[in-house]
């Protein structure tokens, strides 16, 4: 068994676009693995101790448990880590600091999202929330992008907008905005990410400020919900993750992205649907990721950590 820590996952330099390589297999084979629903344990209020196990497809021979949770009052609160098995043997390959690789999963499957659910005339992007996800939202994004101009429009917030566009100053035909309203946020807004990660409250009680044609992506699900019953369709990375909420039974219409990546349902219709996307996060993803990464510094030789279980069965 190997460590794989934070630092070893950012020595490998992996790209935006293998990240955004990596999801759409996910989602193009996620009928061959087996992704049993999350279980969470809730020691008290808002913590949570979530495990997302995953069974690979057959070939890759390859078992990932991870283990997100949300302590408050930590630094940070929200940490993952995973346990990566050979499937064939059972033998444990790894431990996997997987924050870094969470919030690498979590922006490329935004961004993969909104490039498959957009208008085709979209030229104005909306972000509110503007951390790590944000960050990881934007750099994958960046990839897929045409070459007309883009207007992001960025929330106000302390002196995190400024600083979210003096990072990403340099990408070509872009012009950032910041704006004070979340209204004027979305009033302006052809797509819509948002990476807030906690509210009790509805962002805009006002739906009719959401324009035609356009998509929305809570990262993190939260503050949209007036949306789910009066949009035309909704999206999702697996139904049983939004099949308890509030408004579920009132969709007008419900489909996973893989399966309209795989062609299997359609995605948007028009230029006028509006359309809401939520992705709670796929184990599947998370798994895939470890492989890969594991397959990658296993070939550096790491030191091994003995891992030692008898080599018969005994009586107690």
């Amino acid at each position: 068994m190997i460590i794989i820590k934070d630092k070893d996952i950012r020595s490998l330099n992996i790209t935006p676009a293998t990240c955004l390589h990596w999801v759409r297999e996910c989602f193009l084979h996620k009928k061959e693995c087996q992704l049993p629903a999350k279980i969470s344990v809730h020691p008290k209020g808002i913590d949570f101790f979530t495990s997302m196990p995953c069974l690979l497809p057959p070939e890759m021979g390859r078992v990932n448990i991870k283990v997100v949770s949300r302590v408050l009052g930590r630094e940070p609160s929200l940490q993952s880590d995973s346990m990566l098995f050979d499937s064939n043997t059972g033998e444990l390959l790894a431990l996997v600091d997987t924050d870094y690789i969470t919030t690498m999963r979590t922006g490329a499957v935004a961004a993969l999202a909104v490039d498959t659910l957009k208008k085709q005339s979209a030229s104005t992007l909306a972000i509110l929330g503007l951390g790590n996800t944000a960050r990881a939202f934007m750099m994958c994004y960046a990839e897929l992008m045409d070459e007309k101009p883009h207007k992001v429009l960025l929330l106000r917030y302390k002196d995190q907008a400024e600083l979210f566009a003096d990072h990403f100053r340099q990408l070509p035909n872009v012009e950032f905005e910041i704006v004070d309203s979340v209204r004027e946020l979305f009033a302006a807004a052809d797509v819509i990410v948002s990476c807030i990660t906690e509210t009790t409250e509805l962002l805009c009680e006002d739906a009719s400020v959401f324009r035609p044609g356009v998509t929305v992506v809570p990262v993190h699900t939260r503050g949209f919900q007036n949306c789910d019953a009066l949009f035309d369709k909704v999206f999702c990375d697996d139904v049983d993750h939004v099949r308890g909420f509030r408004y579920f039974s009132k969709f007008r219409s419900l489909a996973e992205l893989g399966e309209v990546l795989r062609g299997e349902k359609p995605g948007r219709e028009s230029e006028e649907e509006r359309i809401i996307d939520y992705n709670i996060g796929l184990g599947l993803h998370d798994a895939y990721f470890c492989s890969k990464v594991y397959d990658e510094l296993i070939t550096q030789r790491p030191q091994q950590i003995d891992v030692s279980h008898l080599k018969s069965k005994y009586i107690i």
